[in-house]
């Protein structure tokens, strides 16, 4: 017997909502029938997260958002790979929360030594200290990430694509990846295309907390 129809509030920090649609999508597709997934833009964040100053701006856009407009929801996943807000959300909202960024760490970590392939070089630090208060900075063996500009990459879909699949051998080869993650929910179209051509593995950050969320929403409700 299928659980009853729930409404998850996948929620972009990134002020993008060309990113949001993108996002929505990939969820959708990895949902189950059961699960809706409805998309919301965070609109005082930056348009694109690439440094720690941006990540504490799109962090109080969240949490001011959690206090304002979520409370129809059965759950919320937080749509940036820093997982902005999210211990602050989860205090504040009785339904479950995950984030993409938590999310794909422990699927990859499940799988062995993995490596996070990002285009935001200004939070590859960030990333690094994520993983260690999730537990597994141990697994974690490399965060490769593109130089320059962020804005001007993300702006050509091709190069991000040559680039992350660059990201991501290097990974395998020079550090033993068994797993890699995209790390960052604008990029989940990216992700999707890489998947099927990466030597290892390949975590859709976006996918990976649909199916946590699917999971912990299963068990809530006793199916």
């Amino acid at each position: 017997m299928s659980p009853p129809p729930r409404l998850v509030r996948l929620v972009n920090p990134n002020a993008g909502t060309a990113a949001t649609e993108r996002m929505v999508a990939a969820a959708r597709v990895a949902s189950p029938e059961w699960l809706s997934v409805e998309g919301y833009t965070t609109a005082a964040s930056p348009v694109l997260i690439v440094d720690e100053a941006g990540a504490a701006q799109a962090q109080a856009a969240v949490v001011a958002a959690a206090g304002r407009d979520f409370g129809s929801e059965h759950g919320i996943i937080v749509s940036a790979y820093i997982d902005p807000g999210i211990e602050a959300i989860r205090a504040r909202l009785s339904v479950p929360v995950v984030g993409i960024g938590e999310s794909s760490m422990r699927a990859a970590a499940a799988i062995g030594r993995f490596a996070i392939a990002m285009t935001t070089p200004g939070l590859v630090a960030m990333v690094r200290r994520y993983a260690d208060r999730l537990g597994l900075a141990d697994r974690l063996v490399a965060v490769p990430s593109t130089t320059g500009d962020p804005h001007v990459l993300m702006a050509d879909p091709d190069r991000v694509l040559t680039a992350l699949d660059d990201l991501v051998r290097r990974a395998v080869h020079d550090h033993g990846a068994e797993a890699v993650i995209v790390g960052g929910g604008p990029l989940a179209d990216a992700a999707r295309e890489l998947a099927a051509t990466s030597p290892v593995p390949l975590i859709e950050p976006v996918p990976a907390a649909v199916r946590e969320m699917s999971t912990i929403l299963a068990r809530r409700w006793g199916t």
